[in-house]
């Protein structure tokens, strides 16, 4: 009894009161003893279970070293010893790999965060933290190489090379993070292996398609069963080497986040050369040096990369191919390729150029070359079945050849046969997929004034339509246009094909010659095609994509197209080859295009005479 209990006692007077009081006592003492003995019991039990288990791991693990089948866990801890000392890590790193290794070997196997820090300790010994591919960086290989595996696209490789001749004076500089923009098929995936080549560099590849969570990017923290790095450290840990060439494929498909935390904002950290030497991996939890990794970006659109990304990247632009273009990566590439995968020798299938024109003219409108290898390998596997079934040995395929392999012809040249009447302009747009053409027509019905649009038409275009008709109106006296005719009659403004969405300001001044040609009853010339974005004051604006639309128009046969004159710049960017096709018209305001695009008053007349 404590002492104070004790004088309670003493004092207690009363007899019955004493032994009441004493009774109360000894019932209290009684009740901590028996908890005490049962918890010794339990405690014994533990005890007693644990010692039995220790007993037979311990008999397990020598009748398993009898026989040979297991390495001691003292062998298994001075691997990984061994492994962190020759990881190469940082002083940071290597004190935590440190500190959790000493955890493992006090836990017990059985011990679920056992296999956790083993999982962990697996990833960190893993990594290059010091490994670095030695480069060897020799410019005339490099431009030997980007050379046999892509024909064009000079631009690009020339932004490559620079970034080789930096590299070569500046071996410790930090690199750029370019992002190649363009349609698909135009070689954006396959140019960053060409560039790994050209560097001696591992190359990796990680592709950004439809990924929607943060953690993919940057890892899931330990905590959680099954956790592991993200995308970004399992690339570096396959490519073994802490300076590959590591291509970020479709940057524009990340998915846009939500609860899971937002993929591109975790890309940030990664695509700033200011940063990447510290970044973070949630599974790892210490830093890893990404600032020797050459990251490549690829992307078909640029507007669907949030701003931030954009602002770290530098963008070069791969347009589509022309005509020649294609023949000649046909010629050198496709058609051997080809051959190969349908088992045939060059000597056993020949196509004629001829028979390649008709191809890329007749069968494909793409700004790549998938479609086209595709129809490539159609004739190739007809002339394979002819070999394999004895029909013939060998066999040269010519342009009359091609209907009756392919079947008719699926693209026409139908401008001459659109605008053979009042009303009808043709405009270039540029979309995704590379430039094309496209048909404003216009008509005249009996209404009140109002401007009826049709062919699924954004907002942008719609607002150009509106802005076309303010202008033909304000001038209507100069074109000779009685001004009761918008008075009593609707316009209906349609561009063809409906089921595609089509919007932008580039189709200005196409909508207003088209007005212009329905009101004056003049026909636009069949050969002209025009872009451009209009101002109610009559001016002719700059528009983006005057290369694509340039190629799209010397491939569909026209022979002038009308642009902006501020974008005489975008000249030099014109290939070669559309430049000697076309005839350039440059336009300060609208009446130098109705000068240029409408045939003379009267010739519809006397055609039709």
């Amino acid at each position: 009894l404590k002492p104070e209990e004790k004088q309670e006692l003493l004092e207690t007077v009363d007899v019955d009161k004493r032994l009441a009081r004493v009774a109360e006592l000894l019932a209290h003492q009684l009740a901590v003893l028996r908890l005490t003995r049962e918890i010794e019991q339990q405690t014994k039990e533990e005890v007693d279970k644990r010692q039995r288990e220790f007993m037979l791991r311990e008999q397990l693990k020598t009748i398993q070293r009898e026989l040979g089948e297991e390495t001691p866990r003292t062998e298994e801890f001075e691997q990984l010893a061994e492994a962190i000392e020759k990881a190469g890590m940082p002083e940071e790193v290597e004190e935590q790999a440190r500190r959790e290794l000493a955890r493992l070997e006090r836990l017990p196997e059985g011990a679920a965060e056992y296999t956790m820090i083993r999982t962990y300790l697996d990833w960190l010994t893993a990594l290059p933290w010091s490994k670095v591919d030695e480069e060897t960086i020799d410019l005339e290989k490099a431009r030997r190489i980007l050379d046999e595996d892509h024909y064009g696209l000079e631009k690009v490789k020339k932004r490559i090379l620079e970034y080789l001749a930096v590299r070569k004076l500046n071996p410790e500089g930090r690199g750029p993070i370019l992002c190649l923009v363009g349609p698909p098929g135009v070689g954006k995936t396959s140019l960053g292996k060409s560039i790994a080549r050209a560097t001696g560099r591992q190359f990796v590849r990680v592709a950004l398609g439809g990924v929607h969570d943060e953690a993919e990017i940057r890892g899931h923290r330990r905590t959680y069963i099954g956790a592991m790095p993200g995308n970004i450290i399992q690339a570096i840990r396959k490519a073994g080497t802490r300076n590959p060439v590591f291509m970020l494929d479709e940057l524009d498909k990340l998915g846009a986040g939500g609860f899971h935390g937002d993929p591109s904002a975790a890309l940030l950290e990664v695509l700033d050369p200011a940063q990447n030497s510290q970044f973070v991996d949630n599974y790892l939890g210490v830093p890893f040096d990404l600032s020797q990794v050459m990251f490549i970006g690829t992307a078909n659109v640029l507007a669907t990369i949030p701003g931030p990304l954009r602002d770290r990247l530098e963008i070069i632009e791969i347009p589509g191919y022309t005509a020649e273009e294609k023949l000649q990566i046909a010629k050198r590439y496709l058609v051997r390729r080809q051959l190969a995968d349908n088992g045939l020798t060059p000597e056993q299938c020949q196509i004629e150029d001829a028979a390649l024109e008709r191809i890329i003219r007749e069968y494909t409108r793409e700004a790549g070359c998938r479609n086209l290898e595709r129809e490539i390998g159609a004739v190739c596997r007809h002339v394979a079945m002819g070999v394999a079934s004895g029909e013939f040995s060998s066999a040269t395929i010519t342009a009359g050849d091609i209907p009756e392999i392919l079947g008719p012809p699926r693209f026409e040249n139908e401008v001459a046969m659109r605008v053979s009447v009042p009303g009808v302009a043709t405009g270039l747009a540029w979309t995704p997929v590379g430039g094309d053409i496209l048909f404003i027509e216009s008509a005249r019905v009996p209404g009140s004034g109002r401007l009826i649009l049709t062919g699924q038409l954004g907002d942008v275009m719609k607002e150009s339509a509106q802005a076309a008709l303010s202008l033909v109106k304000a001038r209507a006296d100069m074109l000779g246009i009685d001004p009761a005719l918008f008075k009593d009659s609707d316009i209906h403004v349609h561009v063809p094909a409906g089921a595609i969405p089509k919007d932008g300001p580039s189709a200005g001044v196409a909508i207003f010659i088209s007005l212009v040609s329905l009101l004056t009853e003049r026909r636009v010339r069949k050969d002209t095609a025009m872009t451009g974005e209009i101002s109610l004051r009559g001016l002719v604006l700059p528009v983006g994509g005057i290369k694509e639309k340039c190629i799209a128009a010397a491939q569909a046969g026209i022979r002038r197209v009308l642009l902006p004159k501020r974008n005489e710049k975008d000249y030099e960017d014109i290939p070669e080859s559309a430049r000697k096709q076309l005839e350039f018209v440059w336009l300060e305001n609208v009446d130098q295009a109705i000068d240029a695009a409408l045939e003379p008053a009267g010739k519809a007349e006397e055609d039709a005479a």
